[in-house]
């Protein structure tokens, strides 16, 4: 079955080579970038200036290829590429949860982002503390991971 989307906005970012990005957000803090959202969609930002934080679903478009096994950073194991947040997957699609901090029209200022310049955006969505925790969270391997500096390297 053939799927298709079509991008809502590009992100605009400091990092213009794919080996120069944080692994997660939470090691890219105080970088700054901007999501410009084709006009076309402008009206769905309404009342997302409430929020502190977006989710951002991007199109990975400089991912070309992928390994169903995959040996995450900061690992010597291998892992199965499902069990990892690597970007390279059959359907080169990412997550990212940023802190917004303005919109101006149709631009969303954010923060705290690791992603490419010039990636298409496929949707935005607002971060709701209250369903994205839960205390039975269960993290497989990584639970015998040491964290370092209080962040988590993950492929």
């Amino acid at each position: 079955m053939k799927i298709e989307y079509n991008s809502i906005g590009i992100v605009h970012t400091p990092f213009k080579d794919l080996n120069n990005i944080p692994n997660q957000p939470a090691l890219a803090e105080g970088t700054k970038g901007v999501v410009e959202v084709y006009p076309t969609f402008q009206k769905g930002l309404k009342d997302l200036d409430g929020f502190s934080h977006i989710i951002l679903l991007c199109h990975f478009h400089k991912i070309l290829e992928y390994n169903l096994c995959v040996v995450p950073s900061g690992e010597t194991k291998s892992r199965g590429l499902f069990a990892t947040r690597s970007p390279k997957r059959p359907n080169p699609i990412g997550f990212s949860v940023v802190r917004l901090n303005e919109i101006h029209e149709n631009r969303l200022m954010i923060s705290n982002l690791d992603i490419l310049d010039g990636t298409p955006v496929l949707d935005i969505k607002p971060y709701f503390r209250e369903f994205e925790s839960d205390v039975y969270i269960k993290t497989g391997w990584i639970e015998k991971r040491k964290l370092q500096n209080d962040c988590l390297y993950v492929a």
